[in-house]
């Protein structure tokens, strides 16, 4: 899954993509490097970061949307109703919510009547405050009784289980061996039967890590080591040297 940020503000290519053109092109480059799918989205999620409204949200994304005109594979990555309609209109044919449909009541609604998929991510409180000090007793095993109970809503407001993936949500709310121990011990998420995306590229806890302003060599190694225990999909910034060292872990599993 590549990242396409329409957004002025997010946490690696804020104000990159701003530009309709810029944008379509650059989920076009993605989908030839070898992404499955290409994550569009109008609001940013990075710590710290302020909601905006879905009229902002639209005017980031249609003009993108528009202009791919359902020739690229789209997830919309969004926690409004409003918007996830607008964009499975135009050809979306994923909704990545970052609230598991605890942000807008008629999202699953939204998802359900065009039998779109969609992706529940954990996050601890919200944007602007999940990194205030996050604990946890157990981190991996409350992240995924939480998805669970999250998958069991979705499904009971209509969205088919088997149009369900599950995200950690890794930095949302978590240190950095919370992110650490969800990668770990990623098989319990797995357990659950669906699909587990995890979404490590760029995070600041590579950087934590590392030491290093460039992350590419750290989201690449996060990545498999993800993918090694049981990650369906990837969601990264850099789509061909994520897709070049996948390819080369699948090759010798």
């Amino acid at each position: 899954m590549g990242v396409v940020n329409v957004t002025p503000d997010s946490f690696s290519d804020g104000g990159v993509n701003l530009d309709p053109d810029t944008a379509a092109a650059a989920a076009r480059r993605m989908v030839e490097e070898g992404a499955t799918i290409v994550d569009v989205g109008g609001e940013s999620t990075r710590p710290g970061s302020e909601g905006v409204l879905a009229d902002d949200e639209l005017r980031r994304i249609v003009p993108v949307l528009e202009r791919l005109g359902g020739e690229v594979p789209v997830s919309v990555d969004t926690s409004k109703a409003l918007v996830a309609r607008r964009a499975l209109e135009l050809g979306a044919i994923l909704v990545n919510d970052v609230t598991a449909l605890r942000g807008d009541p008629e999202l699953a609604g939204a998802v359900a009547d065009r039998g779109a998929y969609l992706c529940l991510m954990h996050m601890l409180g919200d944007p602007r405050t999940m990194q205030d000090d996050p604990r946890y007793d157990d981190v991996a095993s409350e992240v995924a009784g939480f998805l669970e109970r999250r998958l069991a809503f979705a499904v009971a407001q209509g969205v088919p289980e088997e149009r369900i993936c599950l995200d950690p949500g890794i930095g949302f709310g978590k240190t950095v061996e919370h992110n650490l121990e969800l990668v770990r011990r990623l098989d319990l998420l797995v357990a659950l039967g669906r699909p587990v995306l995890v979404g490590f590229s760029r995070k600041s806890s590579l950087r934590r890590l590392t030491g290093s302003d460039d992350l590419l060599a750290a989201s690449v190694g996060a990545a498999v080591a993800a993918y090694e225990r049981g990650a369906s999909i990837l969601r990264v910034h850099d789509v061909k040297p994520h897709v070049d060292a996948l390819t080369v872990a699948a090759a010798v599993a």
